[in-house]
């Protein structure tokens, strides 16, 4: 049952291809917290989303803006007593990399870099239950590229929607009826009337590393094949210095600083045997995307917006089953479900909940243990600002993982 269990958790901690609810990619194993003896795991997966969308008024396709990514992960877990295990896990668990290529959005790209290092210890309270925790440090990057003309769309409609019916048009830029005013107000229509390519806008931060906690507690039967564990990560804010540029402001190379808080999260995950050599396990995750928001000091105080940011927290339901073959094979299936929340979609993740499914197996020989799978995910529809219609738009992903016991 064991074998069973190592199939199906390997692989759901090792892919993560639905990128509907916030930027998460890889997260820590701790299911190797409760391996058997010392244990070490190398684990690599690859995506290959394909996001496109239609531009209003039949005008064509952005084109796929979703570039292909994959991510690498080290966990170890070691012994020190028969009640006390330390871990230690390396991946890179938040990341982005959009780039449109075609039509209006030409121009427009992002992309977010992190690695991970956490060290975790376990303490066995008793048979039945244990706790662990640790710390954990994020190092997070990002890069950032905006088109003067979707920057420039942006703000005229903030001014035509702000600016009295009565002021003749065009809006003027100097005189009594503009220096009434607010402020703000001016610095739109300014912006709004700049030369070509004035509005070009770039952002790149210096890598940050932020600090956060684990704290976790499970209740395992292994008669019966039972676990339950519960995992919170605390959240972290990444104060990244920022290099901006955007000439309507005078911007180049600006120094500021942009924070950005990541989220917190609750995870629940099971497993128990339902039949001789077959498993049932799932996870229920919650996290609080809600407080991201990417709000650069100099880009706000000329659109008075956000580059971008996540409306509501996201709630990520796994269920699968694993059968053992043999006491070399195990197989396994899962189905993972992010609920749609509607509203406008950001464009550099245009995509609203998604449903996805992954099949794989282990094969193990003496202490090695090798497990491999793919995964489908159909990601929900979404509409943006502009509006452009993101729809039936697709993920394939496969995630191999290498487990050696010593």
């Amino acid at each position: 049952m064991k074998k069973v269990l190592s199939a199906g958790a390997a692989l759901l901690l090792t892919t993560s291809i639905a990128q509907a609810g916030g930027i998460d990619r890889s997260g820590n194993a701790y299911s190797v917290l409760f391996e058997d003896g010392n244990y070490v795991q190398l684990s690599y997966s690859s995506v290959s989303p394909e996001v496109s969308g239609e531009y209003p008024g039949g005008t064509g396709s952005t084109g796929n803006m979703a570039e292909s990514y994959s991510s690498a992960g080290l966990a170890l877990k070691y012994g020190i007593s028969e009640q006390l295990d330390l871990a230690l896990f390396i991946n890179q668990p938040f990341g982005a990399n959009a780039d449109y290529g075609i039509g209006f959005y030409d121009g427009l790209s992002a992309t977010w870099d992190s690695t991970q290092v956490a060290a975790i210890a376990k303490y066995q309270v008793s048979s039945n239950i244990s706790v662990y925790g640790g710390l954990r440090a994020v190092e997070s990057k990002a890069v950032i590229a905006i088109p003067d003309g979707l920057i420039r769309a942006g703000i005229a409609a903030g001014v035509e929607a702000n600016v009295p019916s009565a002021v003749p048009r065009p809006v003027p830029t100097t005189g009594p009826i503009f220096e009434s005013f607010p402020e703000p107000l001016q610095n739109a229509i300014l912006a709004a009337t700049s030369p070509p390519g004035a509005l070009e806008y770039s952002a790149e931060t210096e890598s940050n590393t932020q600090f956060g906690y684990v704290i976790g507690a499970a209740y395992e039967r292994p008669d019966i094949a039972l676990r339950v564990s519960l995992t919170y990560e605390s959240g972290m804010t990444h104060d990244f210095k920022t290099r901006e540029t955007l000439p309507a402001a005078m911007a180049s190379n600006a120094g500021s600083t942009t924070d950005i808080e990541m989220p917190q999260s609750l995870a629940l995950d099971f497993q128990t045997g339902v039949a001789a050599d077959t498993l049932v396990f799932g996870s229920v995750r919650w996290s609080e995307w809600s407080v991201w928001e990417v709000r650069p000091t100099v880009y706000e105080s000329v659109t008075g917006n956000a580059v971008t940011g996540i409306d509501n927290d996201v709630f990520t339901y796994r269920l699968g089953v694993g059968r053992r073959i043999s006491d070399e094979l195990s197989v396994f299936g899962r189905v993972t479900f992010e609920d749609g929340n509607g509203g406008v979609a950001s464009r550099l993740s245009p995509t609203d909940g998604s449903t996805s499914y992954g099949i794989g197996g282990t094969y193990t020989m003496d202490n090695v243990k090798l497990t491999g799978g793919i995964e489908y995910a159909i990601l929900g529809d979404a509409t943006d600002g502009t509006p452009v219609e993101f729809a039936d738009n697709t993920a394939l992903g496969f995630g191999l993982s290498i487990g050696y016991s010593f």
